[in-house]
């Protein structure tokens, strides 16, 4: 049975507060993408309706960190690096369990704003100097290359200059050039015998983080508004809000 759905009334923007606010880069990806859906949630408390959780893809990821890990404590460059020539080694530090945890992650207070950016970052590597890159794992099943041309997939590259501007934020060097760890479920084997076959590659992407101070500053301008901000031309959650309005009407 469905729960109803509530307004929530934890961890609301408050524009009267001194306090530092704590904004997740997902919610920042939220903004980017429709400013009213990113208000009714922070300022109001209406969040959009759950999909359904990846959990195969969770579990690719969950798997792809504890591969890691076992390189990461030999302080050994995992073999999928060597052979994409990633001159670099999994970083090791204890930061690195809080830096990927669900709602904990990297966070790096930025003044101006008084806003919190947070992020859960997949993997850290090390080159010899001492610049982070940083490493994002993704898991799908394609036929065919997979590439990160395809337009949905923009929004991994924003994902990945965000983490990039936090962790320079934090004072960290951070390489321009940040990882995918892209496992591929391949759809040629003659049966399913309770498992699956993934070919991983590695894709790299020189990432430009100029955009993402602008951003913050623009969704703080958002959140201090006192009304809601217009929607996204493409935002079918604002549509569907639109046609069941003029329905009920």
């Amino acid at each position: 049975m469905a729960l109803p759905l509530r307004r929530r009334i934890r961890n609301l923007f408050d524009p009267e507060s001194n306090k530092p606010y704590k904004l997740s880069r997902s919610r920042l990806e939220r903004f980017l993408k429709c400013p009213r859906c990113f208000y009714l949630d922070r300022r109001l408390g209406i969040d959009q309706p759950r999909g359904p959780a990846f959990t195969l893809n969770s579990a690719v990821d969950h798997l792809l960190k504890k591969e890691f890990d076992q390189y990461r404590e030999q302080g050994k460059p995992h073999p999928i690096m060597q052979k994409y020539g990633v001159d670099a080694i999994p970083y090791q530090d204890r930061k690195m369990d809080q830096w990927r945890e669900n709602f904990v992650g990297a966070q790096y207070h930025h003044e101006q704003t008084n806003l919190i950016i947070t992020g859960a970052i997949d993997d850290i590597w090390v080159k010899p100097d001492g610049e982070f890159l940083i490493v994002d794992y993704k898991s799908t099943s394609k036929d065919g290359e997979v590439t990160l041309e395809d337009e949905w997939r923009e929004a991994y590259k924003r994902q990945m200059e965000m983490y990039q501007w936090i962790f320079r934020g934090l004072g960290y060097q951070v390489n321009s050039t940040g990882y995918f760890v892209y496992a591929n479920a391949v759809k040629e084997e003659s049966a399913f015998q309770d498992k699956l076959v993934f070919k991983t590659i590695i894709l790299p992407y020189d990432a430009d983080d100029s955009w993402v101070e602008k951003a913050v500053i623009e969704a703080k301008e958002c959140l201090m508004q006192d009304s809601l901000p217009q929607s996204s031309e493409d935002c079918d959650f604002c549509a569907y809000r639109k046609l069941a309005g003029e329905h009920n009407a």
